[in-house]
């Protein structure tokens, strides 16, 4: 799946099948459909990238110590772009082009 059809992916009802937890968090939080993506994130917190998720989501949510926490666990500098830049970076690290 390229990023192109994934954003276009955003205007159906459901997400397409067979996508990681990683990508159908995020496919949830850029529909902000917060909650969705929030558990997904909370029963993956093994992984950095899902930490980075986590860390997104709160920064979503506007939790910015909450953020700051998963930043670091994700090993990570808190993001200083727009949410909307940080989604697409997050997208376009499970995707090719």
């Amino acid at each position: 799946m390229t990023y192109a059809t994934f954003l276009a992916s955003q205007t159906r009802p459901e997400p397409p099948a067979g996508l990681s937890p990683l990508l159908l968090a995020l496919w949830h939080a850029g529909r902000d459909e917060w909650h969705q993506a929030h558990d997904i994130a909370q029963d993956n917190e093994h992984d950095p990238l899902q930490n980075w998720l986590h860390a997104f989501l709160h920064r979503q949510e506007g939790d910015q110590g909450n953020a700051a926490y998963w930043y670091r666990r994700a090993g990570r500098p808190v993001f200083s772009g727009t949410l909307r830049r940080e989604w697409e970076e997050l997208v376009r690290t499970q995707l090719s082009a």
